[in-house]
């Protein structure tokens, strides 16, 4: 019961405290930005309206874009992950499938997560897949 009280309680206070939430319980944060970006466990992860295909190629293309070096990648058939360095901070990227048009991005930047530098590689990485879109229906 008292579980179910501090479940009720916290999604309480997130709907109540506006765009920008986070909450930290022992050593997890959480943290919900303008319903697009979840924060958790150092990486910056948002939802993608593509298909899983060319969200990776994009991923790939926004670490070259960005002249990223020790770029190393693994690609699985609904996962794909990179890591690679960019102005000497370790960069994760990783990829995964959720359905057919909608893939999920989670991004940490150096070894605690620089949420900043995780968003301007999300920008970056948003710039790209509308770019690919427009070349696809050209």
């Amino acid at each position: 019961m008292k579980l179910k009280s501090l479940g009720f309680i916290t999604a309480f206070f997130l709907l109540l405290s506006g765009c920008d939430t986070a909450l930290t319980l022992g050593s997890k944060t959480v943290g919900i930005r303008s319903g697009a970006f979840i924060y958790e466990d150092s990486f910056l992860t948002a939802s993608y309206n593509f298909p899983f295909d060319r969200v990776y190629t994009a991923c790939e293309k926004t670490l070259k874009d960005m002249k990223a070096t020790n770029m190393e990648s693994i690609r699985k058939i609904s996962y794909g992950s990179f890591v690679a360095i960019l102005q000497n901070e370790k960069i994760q990227i990783n990829v995964k499938y959720v359905e057919k048009e909608i893939t999920s991005v989670a991004v940490k930047a150096g070894i605690s997560g620089n949420k900043i530098a995780a968003q301007l590689i999300h920008d970056k990485l948003e710039a790209n897949l509308k770019r690919q879109g427009m070349a696809q229906t050209n």
